[in-house]
């Protein structure tokens, strides 16, 4: 029985924060006795960590530096050394910056940092603070080969001390949605039965750049008078994307139903999925619309190409670029066979790289072969 330990940041919905929650759901409970080391109290995936049967460890920090993370750092080392924690892995930037320093100083055998994110807006304190932690990590796991890339290119980090294990994808993204839930659910979308509904799972953000998707849709509105633009998520930039939809005439003709949270991939009430940001790791809403079997249509930034392959499993095409988006969903939407070639492609290969089953394979074994009686190497 290995004894793991994860930190993260909180409960919140993120790429990060899902991946790890489903890790924790599907590691074995014979092989890997599970703590989950937590900054935040509360958030909407906290009960899914409870129903696993995770042992949860709050270590309440208002802070990164100062007397109150000093103190809490010490009450975390002493919990890690007590519990004896083989295995501690931080899976985002504040678990990196508070964690592994700490599970180093407890004597932890194997500490492991992530780098699961291209580019952050980070203070120069946090830069620091972060660059030491993969320097003081026993290992750096990434989620994608370009990320891993970046981590030699940019952080010095070895090849040799970083591990690549992408996202994974539970078998639930696969299954197909019901006809008449499929229905309902585009009815409470605000858009007709017999739609065609390009979506766009992302938070509202200049990342995620919904302001070119919405200058791309207006160029094909008129000669794709079924074509309908749903945009699920929130942000600080709903109000101004709202406004642009507007400003477009648009309106009626583009939903921003918020965040939705059903029991199912959202990318089945789609008929072709985008995700047009300027910056990306590996994202989880690529990955999604592939399990679904849509033709997803994608920048061709981070660690997207890793995944969608231009003209085999997807569409790519420049940031930024509206005329190059347009072009791309006049092409999928005018020869639906080869859509759904794409989509079908995207699919099978999503379900061998990807599918819960191969990913958590492949992190149990890692996880084992850095216990093997010996302490790693510093």
């Amino acid at each position: 029985m290995i004894r793991l330990a994860f930190c993260i940041q909180g409960f919140e919905i993120g790429g990060t924060e899902l991946n790890a929650v489903r890790w924790a759901e599907h590691l074995s409970p014979e092989q890997f006795q599970l703590t989950v080391v937590h900054l935040q109290a509360d958030g909407p995936l906290r009960s899914r960590y409870e129903q696993a049967g995770t042992h949860l460890v709050h270590v309440p920090l208002r802070n990164m530096y100062g007397p109150g993370a000093l103190r809490q750092g010490i009450r975390l080392a002493k919990f890690l050394a007590r519990a004896g924690i083989d295995v501690f892995h931080a899976h985002d930037l504040y678990s990196n910056v508070f964690g592994v320093l700490w599970a180093r100083f407890a004597g932890v055998p194997a500490v492991i940092a992530s780098r699961r994110w291209w580019r952050l807006r980070q203070l120069r304190a946090q830069q620091i603070a972060n660059r030491c932690a993969y320097r003081v990590a026993h290992r750096v796991l990434a989620n994608s080969p370009s990320v891993a890339a970046l981590l030699t290119r940019e952080e010095g980090i070895p090849p040799a001390k970083i591990v690549c294990i992408p996202n994974c994808l539970a078998e639930g993204a696969f299954r197909p949605v019901p006809s008449a839930e499929r229905a309902a659910w585009r009815v409470r979308l605000h858009v007709p039965a017999d739609a065609l509904v390009i979506g766009i799972v992302a938070r509202l953000d200049p990342d995620k750049d919904h302001r070119t998707l919405l200058d791309a849709f207006a160029r094909i509105a008129a000669s794709v008078p079924r074509a309908y633009l749903v945009c699920l998520g929130d942000g600080p930039q709903r109000a101004e994307l709202i406004g642009l939809a507007q400003a477009l005439q648009l309106d009626g003709r583009v939903q921003f139903p918020g965040t939705l949270t059903p029991p199912f991939n959202l990318h089945h009430l789609f008929d072709v999925s985008v995700l047009c940001s300027v910056s990306e790791a590996f994202p989880n809403s690529v990955l999604e619309g592939m399990a679904a079997a849509r033709p997803v249509i994608a920048t061709r930034v981070g660690g997207i190409p890793d995944a969608l392959h231009d003209g085999e499993t997807g569409v790519l095409i420049p940031a930024g670029d509206a005329q190059a988006l347009a072009a791309a969903l006049h092409a999928v939407v005018e020869t639906p066979d080869w859509a759904r070639s794409l989509g079908a492609a995207a699919q099978a290969y999503a379900r061998a790289e990807y599918h819960e089953c191969r990913v958590i394979e492949r992190l149990s074994d890692w996880y084992k072969s850095l216990v093997p009686g010996t302490r790693a190497e510093a």
